[in-house]
């Protein structure tokens, strides 16, 4: 198989700060790797510079709109005056609505469109180019199969894209333990069952994504499997150093949940309330003697809600304007500085799916602010549902009193999280072996290359 897969391109919606995507890439890039030593190695996907930069492999871009250039040669000042004249121009054109509204639709109709169709199709050939240099396409897992940033054009297409390209250039293709949903539209779900239906091996990371893929028409033979991040080598990352630390420190990892600057549902009252809610716990941490790290595992579309919480939790406790060590905001930069930064934490308030997987990786108890199924999902195979919240729903009193459960309990979660992390690092070797290991055509292996060497009925 190493030297049948002379060129494996691997797959991902990452670029943007998502650490959860960056670590998924690293799992499953370094696991193939070992298996497939002699492959060389391409990614695809939104930000090939930045991919370039963290993965140090060839990258390119799976977008038309991810090709970002270098910067123009032109000066600043130069900038300016375009931009001026066009504002001008529009400045103008405000004062007769309908004429403006004409003339954007014509605009709309005569250069917009046909310039996108025209482009789509110039980056759809150099695409194929691209596909026809490989022997396997893997989409990497992690959650791909939705349509939430962007409708039925954004992930759901340019899943389709890729995976249509690649068969039609004879090239194999893997969905290799993937999240679904939300997919809302019907569109959405035609292109997502198209590309699974091309596809020639195709697992989940959960059984609510298999089934969710199936009510849209997928008929296909599938696997479920942990998600791919705990298949993370942790051995050679940095740890931070706790001696002479006598207090605990919990972790709270706010995201931009319904903030009307940045995310797809927009509703202040509801990110306010939220904001305000984990302000709540942290003041009450404090309180109780313990010091907060704040940071989260997006490390640019959250951002604003690491700040919005820091403000929020200095006008709740006195203990602040003591000692400003109470608070210590973290900008971590890359998978490995996360991973620095969790492990000198003692407890972990979080909301996002693989914050929740961090945790349980370097098994810090963690309470979870579910935003989406997925993470209510993974909390309830750990056997920690009861320490998974609503996000919209919980008040601050019952985080309170979730969070002393979590202390109280603490190391018989820490045991549980252990054995099933064991087992997830378990299962996910054996299908890198089953899939990655063996010559074999895995769309044509009968039973199923999981299920003999052990995996499919244990995965399930």
């Amino acid at each position: 198989m190493a030297q049948e897969f002379r060129t494996i391109g691997l797959l991902d919606h990452l670029g943007h700060g998502n650490l959860g995507d960056d670590a998924t890439l690293t799992a499953v890039l370094s696991n193939i790797r070992s298996r497939c030593p002699d492959a060389e190695f391409v990614a695809l996907c939104l930000n090939p510079f930045d991919t370039l930069h963290r993965h140090g492999i060839t990258s390119y871009a799976i977008r038309r709109d991810s090709k970002i250039p270098p910067p123009p040669a032109t000066s600043a000042a130069g900038s300016e005056q375009v931009s001026g004249t066009k504002g001008r121009l529009k400045a103008r054109l405000a004062k007769y609505p309908r004429l403006l509204g004409m003339l954007r639709a014509v605009n709309d109709a005569l250069v917009r469109r046909p310039k996108a169709l025209i482009g789509e199709i110039s980056f759809l050939l150099e695409s194929f180019r691209i596909a026809r240099r490989l022997d396997l396409l893997v989409i990497c897992g992690g959650g791909q199969l939705l349509d939430s940033w962007g409708g039925a054009w954004s992930f759901p297409y340019t899943l389709l894209k890729w995976v249509a390209l690649a068969k039609l250039a004879g090239v194999r293709c893997y969905f290799l333990n993937v999240g679904a949903g939300p997919l809302q539209s019907s569109l959405s779900r035609r292109f997502i069952r198209y590309a699974l239906q091309l596809s020639d091996y195709t697992s989940f990371r959960d059984h609510k994504s298999q089934t969710l893929v199936q009510e849209c028409g997928f008929r296909g033979p599938s696997e479920v499997l942990p998600d791919n991040v705990f298949a993370l080598d942790l051995s050679a990352m940095p740890v931070e150093n706790r001696q002479g630390e006598q207090r605990s420190v919990v972790a709270i990892c706010p995201m931009i949940y319904c903030d009307p600057r940045v995310y797809w549902e927009k509703d202040q009252q509801v990110y306010d309330g939220f904001i305000g809610k984990l302000a709540d716990l942290g003041a009450s941490l404090i309180e109780q003697d313990r010091r907060l790290a704040l940071f989260s595992s997006d490390i640019r579309i959250d951002l604003p809600a690491i700040a919005d919480l820091h403000t929020a939790l200095t006008r709740k406790t006195s203990r602040l304007s003591l000692d400003r060590r109470w608070i210590r905001p973290y900008r971590v930069q890359s998978t490995e500085e996360l991973i620095a930064t969790m492990s000198g934490v003692d407890f972990v308030v979080t909301c996002r799916f693989h914050g929740v997987v961090f945790a349980q990786l370097l098994n810090k108890p963690v309470m979870a602010l579910s935003h989406h199924p997925k993470v209510a999902t993974l909390m309830a195979d750990f056997g920690m549902a009861e320490y998974c919240l609503d996000i919209r729903k919980s008040d601050a009193q019952l985080l309170k009193s979730t969070f002393a459960r979590l202390i109280a309990n603490q190391d018989e979660i820490r045991a549980r999280m252990a054995s099933k992390v064991a087992e997830s690092r378990r299962l996910l070797a054996q299908q890198f072996d089953a899939v990655f290991s063996r010559q074999a055509h895995v769309r044509e292996a009968a039973p199923s290359l999981l299920t003999t060497a052990g995996i499919g009925e244990s995965g399930r």
